[in-house]
């Protein structure tokens, strides 16, 4: 498994959530939401600090995530986030 954030995509996340270098941003698993990868499940994410990454990136000197106990999750995909423009926000996408 691999992460791939794009630069505008952690463009959106430093000016959302007022980050800058030096932050951790964790991709994990929730139980309900829409579009996820398995049934019943999305991906949320979370300001945390990596303790057992499966994958992880870092772009703008943000550390973009996944932990080896949500691994699961994308069954052995890799994660691409991207930013939409015509939504204006990241969107996921399963490689």
């Amino acid at each position: 498994m691999e992460i791939e954030v794009t630069e505008q995509a952690a463009k959106w996340y430093e000016e959302e959530l007022e980050i800058s270098s030096g932050a951790a941003i964790r991709f994990l698993v929730r139980y309900g939401g829409s579009g996820g990868l398995q049934p019943g499940f999305s991906l949320a994410i979370q300001m945390d600090e990596p303790e057992e990454p499966a994958a992880s990136t870092q772009v703008k000197g943000i550390t973009f995530f996944v932990e080896a106990s949500d691994a699961w999750y994308f069954d052995d995909k890799s994660l691409k986030v991207d930013y939409n423009s015509k939504w204006e926000e990241p969107e996921f996408n399963y490689i």
